[in-house]
């Protein structure tokens, strides 16, 4: 099979650290289900792995956990629901312990030996992955393969973003730049009866988030045109803290979505934090999380906006995503041909 590997970490800008090269294609280990990889979502995690934002889990690790794949073999020993020739979800949490008293409490995105997919295991910018069959999703209907890819983690780590808001019914909330999470959380918390307000720095950004219904569109550091019971920075930004916090009504939560951000600047307590502000992380997902954004997914078609590449072309890509050339998300689908 065709793979990309990460050779060393180093900006996508000026350095080409990953390789297109051929290898056999893996085979699955008792509880492991074997796909072909149908299309592979480019998420702003997999320029965190392979810029060095992140530390190096698997030196020369596949990249990729937005994995729509088929099932083309199931390891001999292995229960699951998932027959050959099911398509499936390959999302970023791959692996947990389920002993430990994160596990145990639900809160297993918390766990200390938790993997995950195109960091700590090989991903999907291949044309076959192994996935192991509990980590596995059902995937909703009437999506193209493309459409799905983004739904793995931009979807499934915005809907937890917006579990952990807490955004009263018919609330206000903020998003901080929008990209292939902000784009759909959007659509999720206007469906819920939100009122959103899109604060981001790129033009095709703010017509797809007025195309999409917000309230307002504005730029990154612009102050919103009411005060908001919530907000969430998916830009990688730390800068833009301050002035969310500041944008926050009282009682309000800003939650931060990225697994990486930049420094931080100092906080003024009474500006920025008084009246019972709340500053939240958010670090992956459970499989619970997923099982309900999907099916939230199957139950309201949402809008998935994809700029389709080439597999070969992973590293533009990468690039473009960097660059922020696009709006929505990336995707990574072997059967899609050159542009003219």
């Amino acid at each position: 099979m065709r793979v990309w590997r990460v050779t060393d970490t180093g900006p996508v800008s000026t350095t080409s650290p990953i390789e297109w090269t051929r290898e056999p294609v893996p085979t699955p280990s008792p509880g492991e289900l074997l796909i072909r990889v149908d299309a592979c979502g480019v998420c702003r995690t997999d320029l965190h792995v392979v810029e060095g934002d992140l530390p190096v889990h698997r030196p020369h690790v596949v990249l990729g956990h937005e994995v729509v794949g088929t099932v083309v073999e199931i390891a001999p020993g292995t229960t699951t629901e998932f027959r050959v020739n099911d398509r499936v979800g390959v999302p970023w949490l791959h692996s947990t312990c389920g002993r430990c008293v994160y596990c145990r409490r639900g809160a297993e995105n918390l766990c200390p030996d938790s993997t995950y997919t195109g960091w700590d295991a090989d991903g999907g910018y291949a044309e076959f992955a192994v996935v192991p069959a509990a980590y596995a999703l059902r995937l909703p209907t009437g999506y193209s393969v493309d459409e799905l890819a983004p739904l793995l983690c931009a979807g499934i780590i915005g809907f937890r973003a917006l579990r952990r808001a807490e955004l009263p019914p018919g609330g206000r909330l903020g998003l901080y730049g929008f990209g292939g999470s902000a784009h759909l959380v959007a659509q999720v918390a206007i469906h819920q009866g939100a009122r959103v307000h899109v604060l981001t720095q790129a033009p095709h950004a703010r017509r797809l988030a007025a195309d999409l219904g917000a309230v307002s569109v504005g730029g990154a550091y612009d102050s919103p045109t009411e005060p908001l019971d919530a907000a969430i920075i998916f830009a990688p930004v730390g800068e833009l803290i301050p002035t969310a916090l500041e944008a926050l009504d009282r009682g309000g939560i800003l939650c931060l979505a990225g697994i990486h951000m930049s420094a931080t600047p100092p906080l003024d307590y009474r500006r920025h934090l008084f009246h019972e502000k709340e500053i939240r992380s958010v670090e992956a997902n459970t499989r619970d999380d997923a099982v309900a954004f999907l099916q939230f997914a199957d139950d309201h078609r949402l809008q998935v906006t994809t700029r389709p590449y080439r597999l070969d072309e992973a590293l533009h890509a990468l690039r473009d995503l960097k660059a922020g050339r696009f709006a929505g998300a990336a995707v990574l689908h072997p059967a899609v041909e050159p542009e003219p």
